[in-house]
């Protein structure tokens, strides 16, 4: 039988406390709702329908990639009133699977389970065994074992609130069947809504065949309300993929000090220091150590690299024995090739850095392609830098006033040499102490001014002797 997909997106989450709606809260970086689709399209589904209603064009936007058909639910009525809004276009031979966009870490594995059992024309629900069953309905089974029916939370009795066997929500049916038994629901609750729930009791009483298979991890049925539970679905969501990683080969210096927001791919003896945050598409390959702190997200580093604590990774390609960091920045569109040095306090950005080649500290490439065997060394020496600069402006201050305290020396000295040798007996009075230069110069001057004057002499004589 071909598969219908139905995801109930349309609640508003009111105890998240947040103007983003609840499906669209982030768990390791995307939005719940689009963990769960993607888990949905694992199964290869003829379609996956997506029920939407707070938030809907928000909620439409956040996920405009993800191959899905959207339902709309104008009015939250219930989860049955919901689903029902999907049967409209689910053909009668389908199987229809119901799936929530606030559980975020179903396995497909357990969903597997259910399809296969409600191909087989029953009504297949998931239910979970939780010491806290706060919230979550009672799955009540009749003297024989067979499950009978399913009481929510706020309308159980005593007797039933001690029952442990829950129910996760997560049901796969027959989709002709279950059009008949949404047909049944009534709102005779406390809620005043269509529990989707409810159709247990009227497959039941139609005499069709109910089965309850229990997940394999507590952590698969874990639903989102408010920001403490969705704390508590991040912790588990990070345990889960760090034992995948140790299962493929890596060591974590600490499973629960690490963040992994995408798809990773990890090769034999990858050793992975604490609080790394490993995002997109990242290939590490066999023997790649991660030190503390680092950063890597769509990239790739290649066999037996090493990338040094604080250091940051994106979009890159790295070739194999390669060394980056520590505190060094590889930016978007980089190629390293093999055996190429990135030290300390380096930048690179959209360039492509040949084997064998080092920019060791304190660097900046950009845009630029450097061949093999450079070693690129731009030391700043920014402290020292500014210590010579600052020494040289003292040495120019006090040169300038070292100038002038010399001249004013220099002339008193003069002075007192002339003055010496005007009235000691024996003494040149006739020596000039000035220097020769300022002799020369004041002599010039003095012959100019004594040949103006004599031209004005000769031009009053003339005047004098003309007529009157």
């Amino acid at each position: 039988m071909q598969l219908s997909v139905v995801i109930l997106a349309a609640g508003q989450g009111k105890r998240m406390n947040s103007d983003l709606p609840k499906v669209l809260q982030p768990l390791a970086g995307r939005p719940l709702l689009e963990h769960v689709v993607r888990v949905a399209r694992s199964l290869d589904p003829a379609n996956v329908y997506v029920v939407y209603g707070h938030g809907g064009a928000e909620v439409q936007a956040a996920l405009s990639q993800q191959p899905v058909e959207w339902i709309l639910q104008a009015a939250q009525l219930g989860t049955g009133h919901a689903v029902m809004q999907a049967m409209c276009v689910i053909p009668d031979d389908h199987t229809v699977l119901v799936l929530y966009g606030d559980v975020p870490l179903i396995r497909c594995a357990s969903l597997k389970q259910l399809v296969a059992a409600a191909d087989g024309g029953a009504l297949a629900i998931l239910s979970v065994a939780l010491d806290n069953a706060t919230g979550y309905g009672r799955i009540v089974r009749n003297p024989d074992g067979e499950v009978s029916a399913i009481v929510e939370h706020k309308d159980a009795t005593p007797d039933q609130l001690t029952i442990r066997e829950l129910n996760s929500g997560l049901m796969a049916a027959p989709a002709g069947r279950l059009r008949e038994w949404l047909l049944g629901l009534g709102s005779n609750n406390s809620q005043r809504e269509y529990y989707l729930t409810d159709v247990v009791a009227g497959a039941v009483q139609a005499g069709d065949r109910v089965v309850a298979i229990v997940a394999t991890h507590a952590s698969e049925v874990m639903g989102v309300n408010d920001k403490i539970q969705l704390a508590q679905v991040e912790t588990a969501h990070r345990r889960e993929r760090a034992e995948e990683l140790m299962l493929a080969g890596a060591t974590l210096a600490d499973p629960a000090r690490i963040d992994i927001r995408g798809d990773i791919e990890v090769g034999r003896d990858v050793f992975i220091d604490v609080n790394v945050v490993l995002s997109g598409a990242v290939k590490l390959a066999a023997g790649v150590k991660i030190g503390p702190n680092c950063v890597i997200s769509d990239s790739s580093i290649g066999a037996g690299s090493e990338v040094f604590a604080n250091s940051i990774v994106e979009r890159a390609m790295v070739a194999e024995n390669c060394r980056i960091g520590p505190f060094a920045r590889v930016r978007p569109e980089t190629v390293l090739h093999r055996d190429v040095h990135i030290g300390n306090f380096v930048e690179v950005k959209a360039s492509e850095i040949g084997a064998g080649s080092k920019a060791n500290h304190l660097s900046y490439v950009g845009d630029a392609s450097i061949g093999s065997g450079v070693h690129h060394h731009l030391q700043l020496r920014w402290p020292k830098q500014m210590a010579d600069r600052d020494r040289r402006r003292r040495l120019h201050r006090i040169g300038q006033h070292a100038g002038r305290a010399g001249a004013d020396r220099r002339r008193r000295h003069h002075r007192r040499r002339f003055d010496h040798l005007a009235g000691c007996p024996g003494g040149r009075a006739d020596a000039d102490p000035r220097p020769a230069g300022l002799r020369r110069h004041l002599e010039a001057a003095e012959e100019t001014a004594k040949s103006l004057s004599r031209c004005d002499s000769r031009a009053a004589a003339a005047v004098d002797r003309q007529p009157g």
